[in-house]
């Protein structure tokens, strides 16, 4: 006879994720390093001279480029904590960029939000019934949603843009905006700190000068959404469920779990989260569709994802790196990455005397003369290259991940497939 469904029921020791693998760090730790490495930034600042790499406007934009690409890896968070790779997170931000634009311009911008999450749903619930309900390859599916998604706007773009002033066949009009707001007084109040540049004092307001300058009422949604997604996963039964699923659901089913419900609504909601990162780019962002508008922040969203271990807060630090050096591009980029390769080189030091007290010999070599040969990059020049600075994002994304690999562990059943009763 099968088990109900409580929460009594769930809380079993079978159905608890596993620890990750090494030491989780504690938040006083964590503050502790991001208040280090702020102050190291500070430091280099001072040094260099590149006093852009931690002002307000900086920071702003850092905020604006991090939160399409926290929401995509917000959405894969929900999919793959129950059990479903998704690979098509990039397909469904191309579906909200085109539907949040179209509604936008027929009818409104927060219309827009509203049909632009309901196109990125439509992309989740498309991979759920290919990959639940038919079992096909996580991947596969996804990188075929992603195709689908790219092909499907080519095709209605020109159909319902164009004819219309400033509408062409990849591009749609201009889009009433959702508005901006800046914090009176407390903005002001932090732009002049952080204009005096003093040591880490004046970096310190800058960072939180861009949290209140010019932000959008859609990121103020996107913000409360990571705390939000933490309280309903890790402190609901709902939430406790839905996790099982992605851990054991041989053993979620046992106890009454539906795992298919749970597996469909965990990648919907993770197809409208997507679908609202694509909204941002194509209402907030930029006020009008652009074919090719994401530009890979769905595949970034997903390293976001792994980098942050699969975890909210993690995400969210992840997010914020990868935004910071997407705003390399847009201000000042070749001398703020100038600057900051006297960074890394003092972080690679940092990290290779880490690895001799650990008594990593040979990683510490390694280490050390990685961050010689960027100590006389610096050194031996004044500018980067513009296409070193157009890179810098993915080139991050790739070096974080090589970094954090050891310390990640993914949901056991995540990607695996699953039939209804398989475990009798």
């Amino acid at each position: 006879m099968t088990a109900p469904t409580t929460a009594t029921d769930v809380n079993q020791p079978t159905l608890q994720p596993a620890a990750p693998t090494g030491r989780r760090l504690s938040w006083p730790v964590l503050l502790l390093i991001i208040a280090g490495a702020l102050a190291l930034t500070s430091l280099v600042r001072i040094v260099t001279g590149a006093d852009g790499i931690t002002n307000v406007s900086q920071m702003s934009t850092a905020l604006q480029l991090a939160v399409p690409i926290g929401l995509a890896g917000l959405g894969g968070l929900w999919a793959e904590r129950a059990g479903v790779v998704n690979i098509g997170l990039e397909g469904m931000m191309i579906l909200g960029t085109w539907f949040g634009a179209w509604a936008g311009f027929q009818w409104g911008p927060w219309t827009g939000v509203l049909v632009g999450l309901a196109g990125g749903a439509l992309g989740g619930l498309v991979h759920a019934v290919v990959t639940v309900t038919f079992n096909v390859n996580h991947i596969v599916s996804g990188v075929a949603i992603n195709i689908l998604a790219l092909g499907a706007t080519r095709y209605l773009a020109p159909l319902a843009f164009e004819g219309h002033p400033g509408g062409s066949a990849k591009q749609s009009p201009a889009i009433e905006s959702l508005g901006h707001f800046t914090v009176p007084g407390l903005s002001d109040a932090l732009r002049d700190l952080n204009a005096k540049g003093w040591f880490f004092v004046s970096d310190i307001a800058g960072l939180l000068g861009g949290l209140v300058t010019d932000v959008s009422w859609l990121t103020l949604i996107a913000v409360a959404l990571i705390p939000g997604t933490w309280w309903v996963l890790w402190r609901t039964a709902f939430g406790l469920r839905l996790r099982s699923c992605g851990e054991n659901p041989v053993a979620a089913e046992s106890l009454g779990v539906n795992v298919y419900k749970y597996k469909y609504l965990a990648v919907v909601v993770s197809g409208a989260l997507a679908g609202l990162g694509g909204v941002f780019l194509s209402l907030v962002a930029n006020p009008f569709y652009l074919e090719g508008q994401t530009s890979g922040r769905g595949y970034i969203g997903l390293a976001a994802m792994i980098f942050g271990n699969w975890m909210p807060g993690g995400l969210a630090i992840g997010a914020g790196l990868f935004g910071y050096t997407d705003s390399l591009n847009l201000r000042g980029g070749s001398a703020n990455v100038h600057a900051l390769l006297l960074l890394g080189a003092l972080l690679l030091v940092i990290g290779a005397i880490w690895l001799a007290v650990r008594k990593k010999y040979v990683q510490a070599a390694i280490t050390l003369v990685v961050g010689a040969l960027v100590f006389a990059w610096y050194a031996g020049t004044d500018e980067v290259p513009n296409q070193v600075v157009s890179a810098t994002p993915y080139v991050i994304t790739l070096v974080v991940l090589a970094l954090s690999a050891q310390r990640l562990r993914m949901p056991k059943a995540d990607g695996l497939p699953y039939r209804k009763g398989q475990g009798k």
